[in-house]
């Protein structure tokens, strides 16, 4: 589907269009459960020449008007056949030739070859369903006839079919909403009622144009919406709210929280030989997957780690999903935000952002090795001072936060090579996968983890481990992704200083 921009920079209108037309395309069904029009609720029927594809007559007859309209107000000449249902029923076709000025066949009956099949189509449907459509996304032209099964990926969803939309919470980009789709799709075409999370991007004065971050988000999960059984969260599409005029994103409701959250409640039952291993094993693939489609996450921590509780035979089961891909991007697209921005939590991003290098896979490792620690202790890092720029020059110095005693020598040993001050030094993801892969599911190093274990009880009994026990937090920190670049500027104005002298 192809993301048209209007002449207003700021704007963005996700109604598909043929590369060559003005005319938004709103006779085609994009979801292959919808049964009726999202523009006018008029029930869709099923095209003579791909049953799979189905689309609304009454939109259909709109188009053609208004094409008709459009090509006669710019003397481009071409006639049409107004007999729309005409085309659609009989198995007669006829060939529109848009290299010439007029269309010189419009009238005459001609057999056209398409999918093996011998179809009935008139010039207008003719231009309609072997039109292309350039998408955005996808970096492909794709047939608007197959549009349902090609871009069979981020789908607009009419904010109708959303119910009970509260505020939830507030983020660094904007605010988060808890809803109840009616028509969520499932697999195999039937539906269900679906709790759901909004992702409304706010307005700021640090964001001009706040489309760029919307669209960031949304051609990130264009990448990972096929892999429907991976630790990436789910989205389900786009709305608008007609209200406020903001676009928003459709999200899989993580009813189990972020990661931080559920440390705080299950910290003493989140084990050294069980549920530690598999809550990074599945971090890690989630990073895993990001890294092999060349994209680098950018905004890694525990509030970006939800946990999805999925009920199997009865039994409730926690799946953890890497979430926010509102700052991703590719490798060879690593440039920063649209006004040259940075945003980050401190104690999570790499020592080398700070001294103004780019973002990188390196970088990602970096903030999973601070959720590793997380994982010991069930504190944040650097929860215990403030959040400004002594506690950056403290971190490109090379602190990292105190290692548990009960921590194993190997897990450790994993943890500090990914938080090592030069990036060139820290194992790839994948390498990072493997080792939990075999500590979990081949229990290498059983025993000293089973020694870990029986040490963090004797620490959570003494109450010298958890975050029940910790020390309180200082009062400025600030854990939500924000603005970095003053900090960077702060540094790299110092070290040029210190240089001279």
């Amino acid at each position: 589907m192809e993301l048209v921009n209007t002449n207003d920079d700021d704007s963005f209108d996700p109604t598909p269009r043929l590369k060559s037309s003005p005319i938004p395309i709103k006779f085609i069904s994009f979801n292959e459960c919808d049964k009726n029009c999202v523009f006018c609720s008029e029930e869709y029927i099923s095209a003579r020449f791909c049953d799979s594809q189905r689309y609304c007559k009454k939109c259909l007859s709109s188009y053609i008007n208004d094409i008709l309209g459009h090509m006669l107000h710019n003397g481009l000449g071409i006639r049409y056949s107004s007999d729309i249902e005409r085309c659609i029923d009989k198995n007669y076709t006829t060939i529109y030739d848009d290299s010439e000025k007029d269309c010189k066949l419009c009238y005459r009956k001609s057999l056209h070859a398409f999918t093996g099949v011998y179809l009935a189509m008139c010039s207008d449907c003719y231009l309609i369903s072997s039109g292309l459509i350039e998408s955005t996304l996808a970096k492909k032209k794709i047939s608007i006839l197959y549009l349902p099964m090609c871009v069979n990926q981020i789908k607009w969803i009419p904010y109708s079919q959303f119910e009970d939309v509260k505020e939830i919470t507030k983020g660094g980009y904007g605010t988060i909403y808890k809803a109840t789709y009616l028509d969520c799709p499932r697999r195999w075409g039937n539906k269900k009622v679906e709790t759901v999370i909004l992702k409304r991007f706010k307005k700021s004065k640090n964001i001009n144009n706040i489309n760029e971050y919307f669209l960031n988000e949304l051609k990130s999960f264009q990448q990972f919406f096929k892999e429907e059984y991976s630790n990436i969260i789910k989205a389900y599409g786009f709305t608008k709210d007609p209200e406020l005029d903001d676009y928003m994103l459709v999200i899989k409701y993580a009813s189990g929280g972020d990661l931080h959250k559920y440390l705080q409640k299950n910290f003493i039952y989140i084990t050294w030989n069980k549920q530690k291993l598999l809550i990074l094993w599945q971090i890690s693939e989630g990073l895993k997957l990001i890294h092999k489609k060349n994209f680098i996450h950018r905004d890694f921590h525990s509030g970006n780690i939800l946990f999805v509780v999925e009920v199997y035979d009865s039994v409730k089961k926690y799946q953890c999903k890497v979430a926010d891909l509102g700052l991703s991007q590719t490798l060879n697209n690593n440039n920063t935000d649209p006004n040259n921005e940075v945003y980050g939590v401190i104690p999570y991003i790499a020592p080398e952002i700070f001294k103004g290098s780019d973002f990188s896979k390196e970088a990602d490792i970096y903030s999973l090795g601070m959720i590793m620690w997380e994982l010991t202790t069930g504190c944040k890092p650097f929860d215990d001072v403030k959040h400004d720029i002594h506690l950056v020059y403290k971190i490109i110095d090379g602190e990292r936060p105190k290692i548990t005693e009960d921590t194993p020598e190997c897990y450790a040993n994993l943890m500090k090579s990914c938080w090592d001050p030069d990036p060139k030094k820290r194992p790839s993801i994948k390498k990072i996968r493997n080792t939990f892969d075999d500590w979990y599911f081949r229990n290498e190093f059983i025993t000293e983890f089973d020694q870990a274990e029986e040490k963090r009880k004797k620490l959570i009994e003494l109450k010298m481990i958890g975050p029940e026990f910790a020390e309180k937090r200082h009062l400025e920190v600030i854990y939500t992704s924000r603005p970095l670049s003053t900090f960077i500027s702060m540094f790299i104005y110092k070290f040029n200083n210190d240089t001279r002298l």
